[in-house]
């Protein structure tokens, strides 16, 4: 759906005269009731269309009205003169999944105004679908937490636990090819491919956001465009939308690109491309061609639509500087490998091109570590941590592999910020983190994540915004709320208007500012002020409430 469509589609595609000419927007009186007033606010209301100043009433975790004057018969009245009022930010590409039971409220999300979000990304999920593949994977999730059969069974947990904002997931390629397949490098037969494809149809009935690839990553590099295109016809029969960490990102971004979009234009799905890049100097210059691709795909008739993160820096698994073809198999199979001398040399090869691809060890950050006796190493990069050691950069990256059971991260300096400018600028853009829940206080706060988890909005208003002034406010305010929303074809959320969800942010566009960094990472940002979450305040004065008022978006909460 573009942003034409979507406004069509919402009462605000009448309301060209203002939001005061709205349904349900009026002026009233003291006599009427609200939970909570904004008032004095200046208002975004998710569309792009010009802010107008007035007062928001919130009632039963609703827009009720908005006017010139609300007046002040409420339990909480806020004043927000001077600040901008706008829904609440959606992440749509996050990796959060089971960190909202160790950090229910959702920290490093919801005080960077992020009501919503979408986990199970790159082709990965907390939840299974084989009794064989549950056993194995049962006593494996992070503190103890363990692999659901399905999304009803996490969702429903999740609500039980009760979460700090709204939260959905896309079913993992990855997981529904371990279960069906196995872990390894064959191509899965047509029955196989059956059954893939009847186990993803489970899922999305039971409201699963979509569909997520990781191609890069093991096992899902191992499948072909044919079992992409069956997948996605799933897919398309649900009018969901598949995300996609694409094959590659670097030298052969293009035809990565191609593959993604044959998948969407034989199936007829919905693409959302993830954390979009042009990774490594050698090709920087590409950025131009890639976008190019999306908008002859657009104008072709695909809906397509992608996102990317505000930083130079991605993050991911030392695992992938193993080559592909030998992180076939099991955990212990890989295991082996790093233990086996002719292995071993493959994969030295493999790491020292990707090191000189990304510009050198000094570019590759060691993004915290597990094992105490490498807490030296944790913030360093390789070259630093190879000066610790006194091992060269191969024997460094196989220590670590190995002391962290294959479980230590990366964050690697291998993209252009001209890059990012141009992607923002692009209007099927938007922010997304690629990060997930954290706080800096209980089990979590040990780690060292990418800064992008307690940052990544806060950061796209303050850089291309106020500072770059690529993008101006309504549009910005757009990219982050109304389209990722039409992205998930998300129900009456999205956008201020009578009726809607008050998922509600309010920021200080002078003030709004990212201030983690890759050494302390725990930081909130500075500037909201504000945060609702369904009519419950969670952020008051930039102080956590307490609220737990999120819900899952499931089947219910969608518009498909």
């Amino acid at each position: 759906m573009n942003r034409r469509d979507f406004l069509k589609a919402t009462a605000l595609g009448a309301a060209a005269a203002g939001i005061s000419t709205l349904p349900g927007c009026k002026n009233v009186t003291s006599k009427d009731d609200f939970d909570a007033i904004i008032k004095n606010g200046v208002i975004y209301d998710g569309t792009g269309k010009a802010a107008i100043k007035g007062d928001i009433g919130i009632r039963e975790g609703k827009i009720a009205a908005i006017g010139k004057n609300l007046g002040t018969n409420a339990a909480n009245v806020i004043d927000a003169k001077g600040l901008a009022v706008s829904p609440g930010f959606i992440d749509i590409h996050s990796h959060t999944d089971t960190n909202l039971f160790i950090a229910p409220k959702g920290d490093s999300r919801i005080f960077q105004g992020v009501t919503s979000e979408v986990g199970g990304n790159c082709g990965g999920a907390p939840f299974v679908y084989s009794d064989e593949a549950w056993e194995k994977r049962k006593d494996k999730q992070r503190f103890g937490y363990p692999a659901w059969r399905n999304v009803d069974g996490f969702y429903e947990t999740l609500e039980k636990n009760k979460i700090g904002i709204n939260y959905s997931s896309l079913v993992g390629h990855g997981d529904v090819r371990d279960a069906v397949v196995g872990p390894y490098n064959v191509e899965a037969t047509d029955q196989q491919l059956k059954q893939m494809c009847e186990v993803l149809d489970q899922q999305l009935s039971m409201g699963a956001m979509g569909l997520s690839y990781g191609l890069e990553y093991a096992s899902g590099c191992y499948s072909n465009t044919k079992e992409m295109v069956e997948l996605c016809k799933v897919i398309k029969k649900h009018n969901a939308f598949y995300a996609i960490h694409m094959r590659n990102e670097d030298d052969h971004v293009l035809e990565a690109m191609d593959e993604a979009i044959i998948a969407a234009r034989l199936s007829g799905a919905r693409l959302q491309i993830s954390h979009l890049k042009a990774q490594n100097p050698a090709n920087f210059d590409k950025i131009d061609a890639m976008l190019k691709k999306i908008d002859d795909a657009k104008a072709e008739g695909i809906d397509i639509a992608f996102d990317r993160y505000p930083y130079t820096a991605f993050s991911t698994g030392f695992t992938s500087f193993i080559p592909i073809e030998l992180r076939d198999g099991t955990h212990a199979d890989i295991m082996g490998r790093l233990n086996d001398k002719k292995a071993c040399e493959k994969m030295r090869t493999y790491a020292y091109s990707r090191l000189q691809r990304f510009g050198g060890p000094q570019q590759v950050v060691v993004a915290g570590c597990s094992n105490p006796d490498n807490a030296a190493y944790a913030g360093k990069n390789l070259a630093e941590c190879c000066k610790i050691s006194g091992k060269d950069e191969w024997e460094m990256i196989r220590y670590l592999l190995i002391s962290e059971d294959l479980g230590v991260n990366q964050a690697t300096f291998a993209m252009k910020e001209e890059n990012l400018e141009k992607i923002y600028a692009h209007p099927l853009s938007m922010p997304a983190s690629d990060g997930s829940v954290y706080s800096p206080e209980g089990p979590l706060s040990t780690e060292l994540p990418h800064p992008r988890s307690y940052g990544t909005f806060p950061r796209f208003f303050e850089q291309f915004v106020r500072e770059k002034k690529i993008l101006d406010l309504p549009t910005a305010v757009w990219k982050c709320t109304g389209l990722p929303a039409s992205r998930m074809l998300l129900k009456e959320r999205g956008l201020i208007i009578p009726g809607y969800a008050a998922d509600i942010t309010i920021f200080n566009p002078d003030t709004i500012a990212d201030v983690s960094t890759y050494a302390k990472p725990h930081t909130f940002p500075t500037g909201i002020e504000h945060v609702f979450v369904n009519g419950v305040q969670a952020i008051k004065d930039g102080r956590h409430t307490g609220a737990l008022a999120g819900i899952t978006l499931g089947a219910d909460q969608l518009s498909r």
